[in-house]
């Protein structure tokens, strides 16, 4: 089987509800996944490149599983990226990720009637993936269908909130399982 890296980018989980849940659903249904909890490895952002480096160079498919915060991913995260897609590793001449698959996996706290050219942001989700689309370009990574849910929020969590986000996010992990599934011929069967 190919290596299955997952990057998690929620700057604290230990509150996390939705993550929390697809990353624990993940974790069950691929145990043979390596998931990177950046929030336990780095609570002073103190970020170890060669580490994280070693890591992407041992995967063949790689998931960014993170709650979108302000329209991108986290700062933890944002500085993960920034550390670790160096120019000679992950892009230019001597760029050593290009090939692998990336799968972009994330929870967004706004329901999606907001994002549309009609909604308060102006615009649909597909419009915030760019910078995503970009970055894969950049790096030769083969960017795949992004997984998403809306509506796993903060906000006015009572137990029925709590218990409808859980649905949700499990409904999530099944459909990045399959995703991540798709990608690896050995395991198309299993889908």
């Amino acid at each position: 089987m190919q290596n299955v890296l997952i990057i998690s980018g929620h700057p604290n989980l230990n509150e996390s509800i939705g993550n929390a849940t697809i990353l624990g659903e993940v974790a069950k249904a691929l145990p043979e996944a390596e998931i990177r909890f950046l929030d336990a490895l780095y609570p002073n952002y103190q970020i170890n490149v060669a580490q994280e480096q070693e890591a992407l160079l041992n995967a063949d498919v790689i998931v960014w599983q993170f709650p979108f915060s302000w329209y991108s991913v986290p700062g933890l995260m944002k500085l993960w990226i920034d550390q670790v897609f160096v120019h000679g590793f992950a892009h230019g001449s001597t760029a050593k990720l290009g090939g692998k698959k990336l799968i972009i996996s994330f929870t967004a706290g706004a329901p999606e009637s907001l994002y549309s050219p009609e909604g308060l942001f102006g615009h649909d989700i597909g419009q915030y993936m760019t910078q995503f689309e970009t970055t894969a370009v950049m790096c030769n990574l083969q960017l795949q269908e992004p997984v998403y849910t809306f509506g796993i929020s903060y906000a006015g969590r009572d137990e029925a909130k709590v218990r409808e986000q859980k649905a949700m996010a499990k409904d999530h992990a099944d459909r990045l399982v399959t995703a991540i599934k798709e990608t690896i011929p050995a395991l198309k069967m299993a889908v």
